[in-house]
C-alpha cells in the first residue's frame, strides 16, 4: 500500500511522513522528489521548467519506482509529495492502481497564517519556492484536491498529532 501525504510546500509533509513511518509496521518513506532531482541532473539538461513535475517522465518514473520498491520489500510506502495538478495526480494514482497498488491519499492542510509561519520558521530566509505555492494549493483545494483525498487539518496539530491522526485513519 501507499500512504500519499499531499499538501502545499511547507505544510509539514516530510516531517509527518517520517513520523507516520515510525508508527506503521513494515513501512518505508519514499521521497519522490529524489526522482525529480535525478531528472534535474541529466546533462545536457531537460527543457527548462519551474517544477520537475512538468517533465512527462517524472510521473511514470515515480509510479515505476514505487511499484518496484514494493515488489522488492512489500509493506507500505509513505510518500510525502505535493501534487497540485489534477491530471498529474490522476496519472500517478491510475498508474499505481494499474499495478494493483492501493493508495490512501491524505492532504495535510493548514490555515494560511499557520502555513506562512511554518515556512518563515524553517530558515533565516523563507524559501521563495515554498512561498509561490499557497495560492496554487488553495486553487487545487477548491477545485479538486480536497475532494480527492482525506483532509487532515494540521493548523492546530503538532507533527506528532498529525502522524497519529493519519495512522489512526489507516486502521
Amino acid at each position: 500500500m501507499i500512504v500519499w501525504l499531499n499538501g502545499t510546500h511547507g505544510v509539514g509533509k516530510t516531517t509527518a511522513g517520517r513520523l507516520v513511518q515510525r508508527l506503521l509496521p513494515d513501512s518505508r518513506v519514499f521521497d519522490a522528489e529524489k526522482v525529480g532531482e535525478t531528472l534535474m541532473d541529466i546533462t545536457p539538461g531537460l527543457p527548462e521548467t519551474d517544477n520537475f513535475q512538468h517533465w512527462p517522465p517524472w510521473r511514470p518514473l515515480v509510479v515505476d519506482t514505487a511499484r518496484r520498491v514494493l515488489d522488492y520489500t512489500g509493506g507500505t510506502l509513505v510518500v510525502p509529495m505535493t501534487v497540485l495538478v489534477e491530471p498529474y495526480w490522476r496519472e500517478i494514482s491510475d498508474g499505481l492502481a494499474g499495478h494493483g497498488i492501493p493508495v490512501r491519499h491524505f492532504v495535510l492542510h493548514a490555515g494560511r497564517d499557520t502555513l506562512l509561519a511554518r515556512i518563515a520558521g524553517e530558515h533565516p530566509v523563507p524559501s521563495p519556492f515554498r512561498l509561490r505555492y499557497p495560492e496554487p494549493y488553495a486553487e487545487a483545494s477548491r477545485t479538486w484536491l480536497h475532494a480527492a483525498a482525506e483532509v487532515v487539518d494540521t493548523t492546530d496539530l503538532t507533527p506528532e498529532q498529525t502522524a497519529v491522526r493519519v495512522t489512526k485513519a489507516l486502521a
